[in-house]
């Protein structure tokens, strides 16, 4: 590999950069009119209640949460978005340090630009996401990978493992970079870090993951249920949905950039250099196995994030100047449009809803749950994920008892997991329904139906806690 240049010949300019992106995406979030979504205010509630794991997720992105908005003195929903605009920023300037070791400054330069500028990254800069906590620290354990494979130093292998470690308590995607690596290591013989740095790369890695393991095995393998769960075909078969393939890797020009997504698959097609094939096998793993799921049965557009860290720099290494300022052209009118639309909301429509309905009306809907909860001087209980979510957030300051319906079997939530209907609980309660319930009451007036909730059908009911028992 060549020589790199020096910090001071790149990071003064990408540190303007970021600077920049970073203070306008926070000036657009104080000024945001959409309520926190359903996976926000779950996160910020995980937060809320310290462990090693979750149902469904490792436990880096409550801790994030927790310490921001203890250190800021609020839990409003600036302070629990705030991390993604600064950890996005933060990534940026380490996938620099990784151009600039690989190629030079000016593709440091092009792929700080190009990070701020991807649609998964705007996306992930106003709304927070275990993506966005994950990226830093696999951004960081790629750059040092590169280290190691030129300094040999075990402290160098030691933070591959550590960084890597640290992408997999935010996301367990981060363990793409496991296959990465290895196939890397097989198959460039520049990036084989010897022996003995190996093994000081998984121990690190083993040492940071070590907590939520255990956690995982004292919680009857819980993500793994629901890691199988998601995978859909591995409980109830492979669907081999040709169509449902072709959708999500559409969808990956949708949260890559349509320039970068096909300057990448371009990139795959031609390695010429053992950097340049390093980074191709670093960044397929993610979305060679999700195109898999997505044949299989079906797969979320953000679920081969992790693709796109090596593949930033993979896309700068290929691209001539034209195509890097088109890029970042066509990137930046969403980077732009997306921050004032938050600003906007619920302007502008699409049709005769908000374009954002599905971040609007949340908070009113659980204001006038409580506020009902507490006229009637009930607890609340509600099967609907969403609608729990919201309340323990917006309900956060309110003396109300917020309870997940009774479920026999396996937990179908982390609410359902840790917040139940307690069987000793007599009396009338207010259940909150979609549709309705197999339970003789009384029908209650008062909920608000705005935004997402608009066309729903929703029902407050006063019934005996006992029936929700009933087999």
């Amino acid at each position: 590999m060549p020589n790199p240049p020096r910090l001071n010949e790149w990071l003064p300019t990408a540190l303007i950069l970021v600077v920049v992106a970073v203070g306008l995406r926070l000036l657009a979030l104080a000024f945001d009119q959409t309520d926190l979504f359903v996976d926000e205010v779950q996160y910020w509630f995980w937060g809320q209640n310290l462990d090693f794991g979750y149902y469904s997720k490792p436990p880096l992105i409550g801790w994030v949460i927790r310490l921001v908005t203890d250190l800021a003195g609020s839990d409003a929903a600036f302070w629990v978005r705030m991390p993604g605009a600064v950890l996005h920023g933060i990534t940026a300037l380490i996938l620099g340090a990784l151009a600039a070791r690989l190629i030079g400054r000016a593709a440091a330069l092009w792929t700080v630009a190009l990070y701020l500028s991807l649609p998964f990254v705007s996306l992930g800069s106003v709304m927070i996401s275990t993506d966005t906590i994950m990226a830093p620290f696999y951004a960081a354990a790629l750059l040092f990978l590169f280290r190691t494979a030129d300094t040999r130093r075990a402290s160098d292998a030691l933070a591959v493992g550590l960084f890597a470690g640290l992408a997999f308590m935010a996301k367990y995607a981060a363990v793409y970079i496991l296959a990465g690596a290895g196939l890397a290591m097989i198959f460039v013989p520049m990036l084989r870090p010897g022996w003995r740095n190996l093994a000081v790369m998984i121990a690190g890695f083993a040492l940071v993951i070590s907590p939520n393991v255990m956690w995982n095995l004292s919680h009857d393998l819980t993500t793994v249920s629901h890691t199988m769960d998601n995978a859909g075909w591995v409980r109830h078969g492979a669907k081999f949905d040709l169509g449902s393939l072709l959708t999500f890797l559409g969808s990956q020009f949708g949260v890559f950039g349509v320039i970068t997504m096909a300057a990448l698959i371009w990139a795959y097609l031609r390695p010429r250099t053992q950097a340049h094939r390093a980074l191709v096998l670093l960044s397929i793993p993610a979305i060679f196995v999700v195109s898999v799921q997505a044949l299989m049965d079906k797969a979320y557009a953000n679920w081969a994030i992790a693709t796109y860290f090596a593949g930033t720099v993979l896309v700068v290494m290929v691209l001539p100047r034209w195509g890097r300022i088109a890029a970042l052209a066509l990137n930046g009118i969403l980077a732009v449009a997306l921050p004032v639309l938050l600003i906007l909301a619920p302007w502008p429509m699409s049709g005769d809803r908000p374009l954002l309905n599905r971040y609007l009306g949340r908070h009113a809907l659980s204001e006038s749950i409580l506020t009902l909860a507490e006229r009637e001087d009930l607890p609340v209980v509600t099967s609907n994920r969403d609608i729990l979510a919201d309340l323990f957030y917006t309900g956060r300051d309110r003396d109300v008892a917020l309870y997940a319906t009774p479920e026999t079997g396996r937990p179908s939530s982390y609410y359902a997991q840790n917040f139940a209907l307690p069987e000793d609980i007599a009396g009338p309660v207010l259940v909150v329904s979609l549709g309705d319930i197999p339970c003789p009451g009384d029908a209650l007036d008062g909920l608000v139906r705005d935004g997402t909730w608009s066309t729903t059908e929703l029902h407050a009911t006063r019934v005996d806690a006992g029936c929700l028992f009933a087999k």
